[in-house]
């Protein structure tokens, strides 16, 4: 494919009272050179007054193209007329350069209230779908636009709700009201491009998601469309899960950085967040609730989330310091326990660890471990055991998944590390995540326990899940960097969205 191309454009006229409107949508590929870029319709009516148009992220295909779309409804009445017949072209710009598809240096043309027009290269193409599904949708409707000279017999959507481990069909229905509609109310332009349009809808029930791919049956052949060979793909909100240590109120600027991290939270749209180094002044061993740098974080959020910590040791002379989960949804189950045969206060290896359970919507329950271990050689295997046979414990039939979360304190490919995911068979859901190679990025920990290390991924901080489990990482990404939040601790924080198998 070319850098921008026109997949279909879609032109209505519609009157209410005496107000005359023209809806324009133009549907386009992209090549993905990068997250920074513009795409533009560049369109004239029959004013030959040319304007530009923005486009907007419309989904994914696969890593190297997108779907992106532009619309607009223009209004017209005695004085001011519509745009009526357009020429238009689409623009990209990325990374200093400009592509366009402007058929081949003439531009395409769609006349006044002429419906779906198809680009040249198309026989059927879905029109009009929807990537996300709202909260409560049972119902998903499909719409095909096919070439009515292929003389289609038969519009077929192939689907399924679990991945492709069971398969549906449903057959579409040929669209009277649109064919009508653009053969006897257009006398302008009566059925200009030849498309029909066949309609589909799909029970989904409460599914996560739903993928689906389209044939069309002719007298000599089948027509599919199965979106460049990903598929269509409509899905509910994944999971996202967040981790960060705070560095126990040692930062420059840290009721500033506390202020940033809430931002982060809000703008990402996190759902369950992991933190380590959570510290509130001693004040005697009874704390002081008011300074607990989660409590704080909290209540900077625009809706305060549920929060569960508690503390296991003393940390800098001066604060209780311990882990928590703040949860969007509510923590149905939560508990805390030592993991560490030491459990004096005045040790730094007394280590507790907090497990919140919640009901996350479309994906079922999960269990949520916060977790911060000693080093491999202050105590980490005896601890990870201890971990691991908690989790496993708390494992019941209904259970999705068990995610153990935060600062673990091994490198990637250290010993320790190997103990997690060869010796316990759970994986690093970073680099499950980034399979297609970001993972390969240096993350080195200002830390000078770890200087001498000389290894490509200085991680210490993991999301760890079984491969057992029902949930799988579809994203992952390094957060509070110069490259975006800023740095707000010693470590960075980790972002990864789950979803169900």
């Amino acid at each position: 494919m070319n850098e921008i191309q026109l997949q279909y454009v879609k032109k209505e006229i519609s009157r209410k009272k005496r107000q005359l409107y023209q809806e324009l949508s133009f549907f386009m590929l992209v090549k993905n050179y990068s997250p920074d870029k513009q795409c533009e319709v560049v369109w004239s009516g029959e004013d030959g007054v040319w304007s530009s148009l923005p486009a907007l992220y419309h989904s994914p295909i696969d890593l190297d193209k997108e779907c992106w779309h532009a619309h607009i409804i223009l209004t017209g009445n005695i004085t001011k007329s519509i745009p009526g017949n357009i020429k238009f072209a689409l623009r990209y710009q990325v990374e200093g350069k400009e592509y366009w598809d402007n058929n081949h240096g003439l531009n395409y043309s769609s006349q006044a209230d002429s419906g779906i027009k198809l680009a040249p290269n198309y026989t059927l193409l879905n029109v009009g779908f929807e990537s996300n599904l709202y909260d409560g949708q049972k119902q998903v409707s499909i719409y095909v636009a096919v070439n009515r000279f292929v003389k289609a017999k038969a519009v077929t959507i192939h689907w399924t709700l679990d991945n492709w481990r069971h398969t549906r069909t449903t057959e579409c229905l040929l669209d009277v009201n649109y064919w009508n509609h653009h053969l006897q109310s257009n006398a302008r332009n009566p059925n200009q491009y030849g498309i029909q349009l066949w309609h589909g809808l799909l029970n989904i029930e409460n599914a996560f998601r739903l993928q689906y791919t389209l044939s069309c049956d002719c007298d000599d052949q089948v027509h599919l469309d199965n979106n460049y060979g990903s598929n269509y793909r409509a899905c509910h909100a994944g999971l996202k899960v967040m981790i960060l240590n705070l560095h126990c109120y040692q930062e420059d600027n840290q009721d500033i950085k506390f202020t940033t991290i809430a931002r982060a939270i809000n703008e990402q749209n996190v759902d369950v967040v992991c933190l380590q180094e959570v510290a509130e002044l001693w004040n005697n061993g009874h704390g002081d609730w008011d300074t607990n740098a989660a409590k704080i974080i909290n209540d900077r959020l625009d809706q305060p989330y549920h929060l569960y910590t508690d503390w296991s040791h003393l940390g800098f002379d001066k604060y209780r310091e311990g882990v928590a989960i703040l949860s969007k949804y509510p923590i149905l189950k939560q508990e805390s326990t030592y993991i560490s045969s030491g459990q004096c206060f005045d040790d730094i290896h007394s280590r507790k660890v907090v497990m919140g359970q919640v009901n996350a919507p479309y994906i079922g329950l999960i269990n949520i471990y916060s977790a911060h271990l000693s080093w491999w050689d202050d105590g980490f295997a005896e601890q990870f055991e201890n971990l691991n046979n908690w989790a496993v414990t708390n494992q019941t039939k209904n259970l999705k998944g068990s995610l153990l979360c935060g600062d673990f304190n091994v490198a990637s490919g250290s010993e320790g590390y190997n103990l997690v995911v060869r010796t316990h068979d759970y994986e690093d859901q970073f680099l499950v995540a980034n399979n297609h190679g970001a993972a390969q990025k240096i993350f080195k920990v200002n830390d000078a326990y770890w200087q001498h290390q000389y290894l490509d991924d200085y991680r210490i901080d993991y999301i760890f899940l079984s491969k057992k489990s029902q949930l799988e990482a579809v994203s992952a990404q390094v957060l509070f960097t110069s490259e975006d939040y800023g740095r707000v601790s010693d470590h960075c924080g980790y972002l990864v969205t789950f979803e169900p198998k």
